[in-house]
């Protein structure tokens, strides 16, 4: 008989420093975001894969607001970790902070929220590890990816195509620049 499994939050910790290169940037000479993105999805992977021991996959990502701009010459930090287990997915928290090697002045560039799957060799999804709860950071956090999924089901169902009417929101698209034409 197996007992199940459970690990702290800390024990899904990554830390991932990089410097950014000119190569990086976009046309206005700024990090290119897309390159942001791709850092956040390895981190997001390589948290959930070091908490589940399990490949794991990218579901969705929850938002990513790019708070301030990231300069060549930067050193990159982004700090992840597993804030939600469900039976194979995982919630990754992480946040963005860009540091000027000259002055060390630091900036939040941004936060996300990373779902992630685990998968056996067959790509089928596998049970994870359960969570322990060690602080009232990481209740907090456990808290706000229920009530995150939560909204996200009811939004799903809201606004599907066979529960969907129009009629209810004509007067509330009343205050935005859009007009409707059916």
């Amino acid at each position: 008989m197996s007992h199940k499994i459970f690990k702290t939050t800390k024990e899904s910790e990554i830390v991932l420093t990089e410097l950014m290169l000119p190569s990086y940037t976009n046309f206005s000479g700024k990090i290119h975001g897309g390159f942001i993105l791709s850092l956040m999805d390895k981190t997001a992977f390589s948290a959930a894969s070091k908490f589940s021991g399990e490949y794991c996959v990218t579901a969705s990502v929850n938002r990513v607001d790019f708070l301030n701009p990231i300069e060549v010459g930067e050193l990159v930090t982004l700090k992840a970790k597993v804030n939600y287990v469900g039976r194979s997915s995982m919630v990754v928290g992480m946040r963005v902070v860009s540091q000027n090697i000259q002055t060390g002045e630091e900036k939040h560039c941004n936060s996300s929220y990373f779902s992630m799957v685990a998968r056996d060799k067959s790509g089928k999804s596998i049970q994870v590890p359960g969570l322990i709860l060690s602080d009232q950071d990481d209740l907090r956090r456990f808290m706000r990816s229920i009530e995150h999924i939560n909204n996200r089901k009811i939004r799903k169902t809201e606004f599907s195509k066979e529960n969907f009417i129009p009629n209810d929101y004509t007067k509330l698209l009343e205050n935005y620049n859009v007009k409707i034409d059916f």
